[in-house]
């Protein structure tokens, strides 16, 4: 499994964060994405590394700014499923 954080420019209240987390779950095969506007960012989860040119389309196409991208290998908690 693979936590993706992708920078996020333009989110301005939940409705962006909701129309990111769409937009995510409609393009890739995840198991969470959380936006986060006070953050500017979007936490993904999912089984495989996402493409981060098509991360950066999707993101331009819902009108916001894609500030790049960070992966990292991720476990999950002892109570996790």
């Amino acid at each position: 499994m693979t936590k993706t954080i992708v920078k996020i420019d333009g989110m301005m209240c939940a409705n962006c964060e909701s129309h990111v987390n769409e937009a995510i779950k409609k393009n890739f095969t995840v198991k969470s994405v959380k936006a986060d506007r006070t953050k500017n960012q979007a936490e993904i989860i999912s089984d495989a590394a996402l493409d981060e040119n098509k991360v950066k389309e999707v993101i331009a196409a819902t009108g916001y700014e894609f500030g790049g991208m960070t992966a990292e290998p991720y476990k999950r908690g002892l109570f996790r499923r």
